[in-house]
């Protein structure tokens, strides 16, 4: 089992790199002719950096995913983390301590082990493309604080997680399903006020009316929000975007500053009236219901297998593998088994999008402005507009933007 485990995992992440292939092949094929509906929007100097970007990032993209496979392989069919968990057992402490300490010190070691990748994207690839305006101290505090958030929230999950283990022995994957639910929500609600505000100022949006153009379009959409908010974005990247945050009546609107920058308040309302789509459309539940199904499936699965004595034989680990170790052995297991349904979950994502530029324009009435406003932030963002179609299908959450854009100008032509 143990040689078919790694044989399985070794196919799939050479699937993977050769999709990466085939799609920066594509790109240096088309990359040099503009696209339609994009005339008048990038040059040929544009479309060499949008290439460029594409290529550097994705080359880094692959030496941290050749390394983060390197260690996987020593970690799991190397023994390492055998050895790791008769580390962590000799350290004494109860089940919940020894359990959070597992976990927590796994996941910094994984983080310390990224850091010259982050280092390198944030100060050299994305510097050098006019992206970058971090700062390295921010850069720390940044880290610290999301480390520190981290930390806290995973001593409280995994606290919480192994004490349900520990109280229902025959029930705990119901109670751990549930509790994870409520967290999740829980955070939905507070991370708006509690979380978001650690990293970047909110403000009331400045630009003279647009505020009332965005309430107005809310309003015939029959969509009550609390609050319409920039951020201070370009303090750490020239990127734009625009986001629905929060759930219930603490949700809200956050607008990029350099998005408010770069667009008319026409396409800034049509790209707010597609994340509202989704919103109309239900997308937003419907993709709870179905994560809380398979948590659900999942939950229960994980109770069964930790039950098989033969669980850590599968990796060649000893049988007496912790609890902890149990579980690392079954979320790899589980990333193989549920990697054919990556097609299946882009796919669905990408019928949302449609469906939610088909309510924009409905409701908009002007789907040239949500098409300009697509054209802006791939070429603004350096965006590659030549994905391999089947690199597409396996990894895009999002139609690619020549193919939005030609469906909108269709729909302006109608």
């Amino acid at each position: 089992m143990k040689l078919f485990l790694f044989v399985l995992f070794t196919a799939i992440t050479l699937f993977t790199y050769w999709l990466r292939f085939i799609n920066l092949r594509h790109l240096k094929t088309h990359g040099d002719t503009v696209p339609l509906g994009f005339e008048g929007a990038v040059d040929q100097e544009k479309l060499r950096a949008s290439s460029a970007y594409t290529c550097e990032s994705s080359r880094l993209g692959l030496w941290e995913s050749l390394f983060d496979n390197l260690l996987l392989i020593v970690f799991l069919f190397g023994g390492l983390l055998a050895l790791y968990d008769n580390f962590i057992s000799h350290l004494g402490g109860t089940f919940i301590v020894s359990g959070i300490f597992f976990f927590l010190l796994l996941t910094w070691c994984q983080t310390l082990l990224g850091i010259p990748f982050s280092l390198h994207g944030t100060f050299v690839i994305e510097a050098r493309y006019g992206f970058n305006t971090m700062t390295p101290k921010m850069w720390l505090l940044d880290f610290l604080k999301s480390q520190a958030i981290g930390a806290v929230l995973m001593v409280l999950l995994m606290g919480a997680v192994l004490w349900l283990i520990e109280w229902s022995p025959l029930r705990w994957w119901l109670w751990v399903w549930g509790f994870l639910a409520l967290f999740s929500l829980f955070m939905m609600f507070i991370s708006p006020y509690v979380i978001e505000p650690l990293f970047n100022k909110f403000e009331p949006v400045t630009e003279p009316g647009l505020e009332d153009d965005i309430r107005l379009m809310m309003e015939k959409a029959g969509l009550k929000v609390g609050r319409v908010m920039q951020m201070d974005a370009s303090r750490r990247s020239r990127h734009s975007n625009a986001y629905f945050t929060g759930i219930g009546k603490v949700k809200r609107i956050v607008l990029y500053d350099t998005l408010i920058k770069q667009m008319t308040h026409g396409e800034i309302v049509a790209v707010l009236a597609h994340e509202i789509g989704h919103w109309k459309k239900g997308h937003i539940w419907k993709r709870l219901v179905v994560a809380e199904i398979i948590a659900l499936a999942g939950s229960w699965l994980t109770f069964r297998l930790l039950q098989w004595e033969g669980l850590p034989g599968v990796l060649g680990l000893p049988p007496d593998l912790s609890l902890p170790g149990k579980l690392i052995v079954i979320g790899f297991i589980a990333s193989l088994v549920l990697f054919p349904l990556t097609p299946y979950s882009a796919w669905r994502s990408r019928c949302h999008e449609r469906e939610a530029d088909r309510f924009a324009t409905d409701l908009t009435g002007r789907p040239e402005d949500l098409a300009s406003a697509l054209v802006k932030l791939s070429v603004e963002n350096l965006s590659n507009l030549f994905p391999h179609p089947f690199y597409a299908m396996f990894h895009y959450s999002h139609p690619p933007v020549v193919d939005r854009v030609r469906t909108l100008k269709d729909w302006a032509g109608r």
